[in-house]
């Protein structure tokens, strides 16, 4: 695997989390660079070898309003 992608969003109790597309990972952190070592720590627990060279974040905002 080369590539991993992970969808990073606003916690409802502060902070950011981040979920991996197609894989059982997810960790959280208060700042954005925090998130990222997170990640790399997330990402050698899960992968014995072949470990994804490429990280990509898709940063989502969630917002709710009346018509």
């Amino acid at each position: 695997m080369n590539e991993i992608i992970f969808i990073v969003k606003e916690s409802p109790e502060g902070g950011l989390e981040a979920k991996a597309l197609g894989h059982s990972i997810f960790t959280e952190a208060d700042t954005i660079e925090e998130l990222k070592q997170n990640i790399r720590e997330a990402i050698h627990c899960h992968f014995e070898k072949d470990t994804p060279m490429i990280v990509q974040l898709h940063h989502t905002k969630e917002e709710v309003f009346k018509a």
